[in-house]
């Protein structure tokens, strides 16, 4: 098991054999990657509320993969998540879903939204995006890098005012951090004025031997 604890973006990444949930606590999510036959029942040990989970992705369509997916899909169902649920997977993972629907008698209480994997960004938002990427083996799967994304530093006004600088425009231009002149002839880099940025992250969710492997880098994006 490779855990990261990311604590300056609130993020904690957990990856098991044959499936990986990602905790976002700023947002109060989880988004889990693949759903094994088990994976429920180990999230319940880990207390981890099921009913935060807002993506699920799989990564490619075999049993070992899926086997869990179904019965999370009727347990939200049964304590009335009330959000919407994104499952993310090869295009033949939407079919497989109706039919389970259908032989099970079974519906779902939230919206259930299926997006098709492909290349690229499939998710992107103001703090994190997914990146897919296809490998091809037998049969295709897929496999991710999250990125969490760059903080800026915070503007502190107070410190432009200790040098004497009224506020007006030149604050807007020192809060991107670009250097401005003043009208004295003085450069002055609008950084000083900022606390430090955050680096961006990326961590790689690869898949050997039926369990994920994760590795961190820093990054700026």
């Amino acid at each position: 098991m490779n855990t990261f604890y990311l604590k300056s973006n609130k993020i904690v990444l957990s990856a098991e054999r044959g499936f990986a949930y990602c905790k976002l606590t700023k947002l109060k999510k989880i988004w889990l990657f693949n759903c094994s036959e088990g994976c429920q029942h180990y999230l319940a040990k880990k207390q981890i509320r099921i009913n935060q989970i807002s993506k699920i992705i799989i990564a490619e369509m075999n049993t070992r993969n899926t086997a869990g997916l179904v019965g999370l899909l009727s347990s939200l169902s049964l304590i009335n998540k009330q959000s919407a649920l994104h499952v993310y997977g090869p295009t033949g993972l939407e079919k497989y879903l109706e039919l389970a629907k259908k032989y099970s008698q079974t519906s779902f209480r939230y919206n259930l939204y299926f997006h098709a994997l492909k290349v690229g960004y499939i998710i992107e938002n103001n703090n994190y995006q997914v990146f897919c990427f296809k490998k091809f083996e037998k049969k295709p799967k897929f496999e991710f890098i999250l990125k969490i994304k760059e903080k800026s530093g915070k503007f502190k006004p107070r410190r432009a005012e200790n040098l004497k600088i009224q506020a007006g425009p030149l604050y807007g231009k020192f809060k991107k951090g670009l250097k401005v002149i003043l009208p004295d002839g003085i450069t002055i880099n609008g950084n000083r004025f900022n606390t430090e940025s955050q680096h961006g992250k990326k961590i790689s969710l690869i898949m050997v031997a039926d369990e994920y492997v994760t590795r961190q880098h820093n990054e700026t994006f």
